[in-house]
């Protein structure tokens, strides 16, 4: 069952539900969603001579990411066929009985800006600030702010909470992260 607004307000006074800082809960807080903002720090992927990436390499993948700082008032410009990473401004605490989805805002969409590649998924128990995986699909830079509504985010309550939830108890890589996080696939048992 996904959550409505009435839902998310509830788990969100109980404790619950953490999303912290919200600006304007009024504004937020959609009908089946919470809407969240973009974060102020960027990691970009540097035009390299490299012949591929090597997934198990981290050392390779972090040699060609640049992280960026937009300003107060600034903005981060995304340029048609680019890919950065981004955060939100918002750090989120999924409880164990709960699956959040992070979407795309519709307005953002019809501007050609993808806000996840495939990592849309908040697992039961995940902790920390939302990485999105920006693209332009589009002809035209488009101009993004900090602070602006970036993204959505649903919740599916399921019909019993995780035995093993995501977190520091499995060695979850990306838990209680700040700020864009680059590939730690580097860590998974098959690169080892």
């Amino acid at each position: 069952m996904i959550l409505s607004d009435i839902q998310i307000l509830q788990r969100l006074e109980e404790g619950e539900l953490q999303i912290e800082p919200i600006e304007d809960l009024s504004m937020q807080v959609q009908p089946a969603s919470v809407d969240l903002r973009l974060g102020d720090r960027f990691l970009v992927f540097d035009r390299t001579n490299i012949s591929c990436i090597h997934p198990g390499d981290e050392t390779e993948i972090n040699e060609y990411v640049s992280e960026v700082t937009v300003p107060e008032g600034g903005e981060f410009v995304l340029h048609p066929g680019d890919f950065a990473l981004a955060t939100t401004e918002e750090t989120v605490t999924i409880p164990d009985d709960i699956v959040g989805h992070v979407e795309g805002r519709s307005s953002l969409g019809r501007l050609a800006i993808i806000v996840h590649a495939t990592a849309g998924l908040a697992d039961p128990g995940y902790s920390g600030e939302i990485t999105l995986e920006l693209s332009n699909l589009g002809a035209a830079p488009v101009a993004l702010t900090p602070g602006m509504r970036i993204s959505q985010m649903t919740f599916t309550e399921m019909k019993s909470a995780a035995d093993r939830p995501y977190g520091e108890d499995r060695g979850s890589k990306y838990q209680n992260q700040t700020g864009p996080a680059a590939s730690k696939i580097g860590e998974d048992p098959e690169y080892k």
